[in-house]
Formats: structure tokens, C-alpha cells, sequence
């Protein structure tokens, strides 16, 4: 694109007519008022004595600035009125050469200013060009942006502080998103000096969790006192969470005892299966909630208790209140912040890391230097666990203890759990059943499995506690059938 100068040269040179150049030339002055009253940024322009000369009118819609109040006018007065803080203008007339800077003006939008010098043949400034671009929008969106990545950057140290903490205070190993929100859960709720409800399936950890609970509270520097209700006799578990006094029974201690309540004054008592408590039992553990007092065995007077209750059950204490097996409003006072906690089969990405952890803490217990073939570990995720993260730690611990070699594999898993997991699908007839013919369908295809597993005779009859030869033959009458 050629400049608008020599387009007028041509003119001059093609047309002799004095009007027609005049009428041409008012055509390119209407079409360059065009092009830059419709330029999507504002223009400023003055000349080189810093003297407004034109304005469009996007620099109007951008600044809020009427143009009848600067055309015409310098530029200093501009800025000493206050019409505006600061110009690039006079900025390029300082310094000779161009500028870029960023302003605010009193409607709130903020712009990116571009003032470039127009230098004449003699080297002067002529006239000075301002691009201004509202960046208002822009800089909303990075503000959003940094306000996003600042979120995520918190949300990711909180969760980095959760599992830190966890691993620092109760060794709690987590990886799978659900625990990892169980544990946030557990922080927030920990300082707040409420009564928690863990509810999960026997062997997920609820003992970790309320250890976890306690040591973010404010009662941490005090006792954390366990009571397994369903392990203490119903005769003992009274005199052993309230105390008696002396005499109160035979073979009592004669001075009296305090009780797990008393003892943990100011502390914390954690009360695992807590639906196993007899109705009896329940009504007094009702007043230690209500009242904080306990009454002693064998006493009359009331004792004022300071104690934080986290109870714990794997049963459905709905049900049991459903049963008028347990006391609605005892389960409404216990179920005040209700925790559940996953069990391990929902939570496929602790296993792993589980296993690594038990198997650390075993070989440095035993002084072994055992690993674990990733088959193995491919295997136990798959595992369903119904005694949870208990059976996981027996597991590896007897996997430690009979692998001959120093790299546990698959043969040294128990045929009965290995099996589970492979269970082959056998076709369920809908009529005509023959339970010899499933029974030696379902044989074929465990010994299939066991070959295709160890790709060797002797290795899978010994997997399958069968002799090698009698594995052959089996094999070879199912093929012919």
C-alpha cells in the first residue's frame, strides 16, 4: 500500500484540471477520515509543538474524553487540567524517540498508549501519532487467570499440606482423590470442637482418621483415649468409661478409679464401635453428651467432664434405630459430623503406594531387602479387600515372610486370593444343566489359565497343587472332548 502523498503526486500529474484535483482530493481526505474515525483503536494526533490536531472517535468511546475539549488545545494544558494524567505525547517530544505506556483514565478503563514520532526531511518532529488500545478487558481475563492459577496453586498445597500432614502425624497413605477428600474434610473439621461420626467398613482406618482429627485440634497437647466398645464386656464397659467408686463392686479397687472419661478430661475419646453399646449403656453415654457429666459406679454425685467425642461404627446405625437396636437421639447427637470413609477397593490408587509403604516398613523391621513384582501389585489392585487395609498389611507381611527370593511374585500369592481374581467365565446353561460338564468346563479353564500364566507344565500344576503328569492328562482328555 502506497502512501497517501504519493497518490496526490499522481494526481497532479494526471490531471491538468485544477477542480477535478480539488474534488479528488477531497475524496482521499473523506476516505483517510473514513479509515481512521473507523480504526478500532483511538487515534491522537498533534503536531510537533504538541498541539492536538485530530482526534477520532474511538478515542472518545475508549477514554470517555470529549474531543471538543482537546482539539485544538496543547497537550500541556491538556495534562495540567487534569483531563488527563500523563502523555506520551509530550513524552516522545522529550525523549525523541517512541514510547509506550499504560494509563487509566476517569472512566475506569485502562489503555495502552503508543505515541510514535513523524520526523520530517530536516529531522524534526512534525507530528506525533498516539495508537490507544483499551486493555481493560485484558487485563480482567489475566487477572482471572492469575486468580485461577492462584486457586489451583492453594487448592494443590492444601492438598500437598493434607497428605504431608497425614503422613507426618498419623502416617496416613493417600493418593486416591476420595480419600484425599475425606482428609481434607477431617482438617477443616478437626479445630472445630464438634463431635465426628466415622463410618466405614471394619479395617478402612477409622482409628487414623480420629488420631488424624486429634492431632489438628486444639486439644492436642492433651489425651487421646481409645475405648473399643464391641472388645469390653458388657459388665466392664460401664465401671471402665465412668469409673466407680470404692466398694462398688467385688474385687473393685478399694480407693475407687477414675474412667476413661475423667482421665481423658480436656482431651479426646475415641469410641470405636460404638453401635455395639447395650441400650443401657446408651442412655448414660447420652448424658455425657448432653450434660458433660459422668455419674461414677456405685456414686451419686455428678462429675463435670471437658471431653471431644469421635465415634466410630462399620454398622448402619440407621438401621440399628430402625430395630430400636440404638437410641435416635443418641445416634442424632453422635451423627453431628458424619466422616465416611471409602474402603479400599474404591480407592484403586492407595493400594499401590500402600504396598510400597508396608513393604518398606516390614524390611526394615526384619532387615530384609525385598521387592515386589509389579504383576503381584497389578493383581492385589484388583483384589476386592473385604478386610480392607488390615488384610492388605497381613497380606504383604505373609508375602514377605514365604517368598524364597528377595523379589516376591506371582507364585508366592495364595492360590485362593490369585484365584478370585482370575475366575474364569463359565457359560450358564438356561436348561438342561449338567453340573459334571460345568464342573470339568471350569476345571479346563483354571489349568488353562494356570499355563497361560506360567508358560511351563511343571510351574502351573505346582501352582495348582496338581503333580505335572496328572496335569497333562487332564489337559489332553478335556482337549479331545
Amino acid at each position: 500500500m502506497y502512501r497517501v502523498n504519493e497518490r496526490i503526486s499522481s494526481f497532479y500529474r494526471e490531471n491538468e484540471d485544477p477542480k477535478k484535483e480539488i474534488e479528488k482530493m477531497r475524496t482521499i481526505c473523506s476516505q483517510l477520515d473514513a479509515v481512521i474515525d473507523n480504526s478500532y483503536d483511538g487515534i491522537y494526533i498533534t503536531d510537533g509543538n504538541a498541539n492536538t490536531i485530530l482526534v477520532n472517535k474511538s478515542y472518545e468511546e475508549i477514554t470517555g474524553i470529549k474531543v471538543k475539549n482537546v482539539i485544538g488545545r496543547n497537550m500541556r494544558d491538556i495534562v495540567k487540567d487534569g483531563i488527563i494524567s500523563e502523555s506520551g505525547t509530550l513524552l516522545v517530544l522529550e525523549k525523541k524517540k517512541s514510547v509506550t505506556i499504560e494509563q487509566t483514565f476517569n472512566n475506569g478503563k485502562t489503555v495502552l498508549i503508543s505515541s510514535n514520532p513523524v520526523i520530517d526531511e530536516e529531522g524534526n518532529i512534525s507530528m506525533v501519532v498516539t495508537n490507544v488500545r483499551d486493555i481493560t478487558k485484558l487485563n480482567e481475563l489475566t487477572e482471572k487467570l492469575t486468580r485461577s492459577e492462584e486457586i489451583s496453586k492453594r487448592y494443590y498445597s492444601e492438598i500437598e499440606s493434607i497428605k504431608s500432614q497425614a503422613l507426618r502425624y498419623s502416617q496416613i497413605i493417600a493418593e486416591d482423590k476420595q480419600m484425599l477428600e475425606v482428609l481434607k474434610k477431617a482438617k477443616k473439621i478437626a479445630p472445630m470442637d464438634l463431635t465426628v461420626l466415622l463410618l466405614g467398613e471394619s479395617g478402612v482406618g477409622k482409628e487414623v482418621i480420629a488420631r488424624y482429627i486429634y492431632e489438628n485440634s486444639r486439644r492436642q497437647d492433651k489425651y487421646f483415649l481409645k475405648v473399643n466398645c464391641g472388645a469390653i464386656p458388657e459388665n466392664l464397659i460401664e465401671s471402665q468409661l465412668f469409673g466407680y467408686e470404692k466398694g462398688s463392686f467385688s474385687g473393685a479397687d478399694k480407693n475407687g478409679k477414675m474412667g476413661i472419661f475423667e482421665t481423658a478430661n480436656g482431651g479426646t475419646v475415641f469410641l470405636d464401635e460404638v453401635g455395639e453399646l447395650s441400650l443401657d449403656m446408651q442412655v448414660k453415654f447420652l448424658r455425657v453428651l448432653q450434660e458433660n457429666e459422668i455419674i461414677r459406679v456405685g456414686g451419686t454425685k455428678s462429675i463435670k467432664v471437658d471431653i471431644r467425642i469421635v465415634a466410630a461404627t462399620n454398622r448402619n446405625l440407621e438401621n440399628l434405630v430402625k430395630r430400636k437396636l440404638f437410641r435416635e437421639d443418641l445416634y442424632y447427637r453422635l451423627n453431628v459430623v458424619p466422616v465416611t470413609i471409602p474402603p479400599l477397593r474404591e480407592r484403586k490408587k492407595d493400594i499401590p503406594i500402600l504396598i510400597e509403604h508396608f513393604l518398606n516398613e516390614l524390611n526394615l523391621k526384619l532387615g530384609f531387602n525385598k521387592k515386589i513384582d509389579q504383576d503381584v501389585v497389578k493383581i492385589l489392585v484388583k483384589y476386592k479387600w473385604p478386610g480392607n487395609i488390615r488384610e492388605l498389611r497381613n497380606m504383604i507381611a505373609r508375602l514377605v515372610v514365604v517368598s524364597n527370593s528377595d523379589i516376591i511374585t506371582v507364585r508366592d500369592l495364595p492360590v485362593d486370593l490369585d484365584l478370585s481374581l482370575t475366575m474364569p467365565h463359565v457359560e450358564f446353561p438356561t436348561e438342561n444343566i449338567n453340573l459334571d460338564k460345568l464342573i470339568k468346563q471350569y476345571e479346563k479353564n483354571i489349568m488353562d489359565r494356570a499355563y497361560e500364566k506360567f508358560n511351563n507344565v511343571r510351574d502351573a500344576a505346582k501352582y495348582l497343587g496338581m503333580h505335572p503328569s496328572t496335569f497333562v492328562r487332564k489337559r489332553q482328555r478335556y482337549e479331545r472332548s
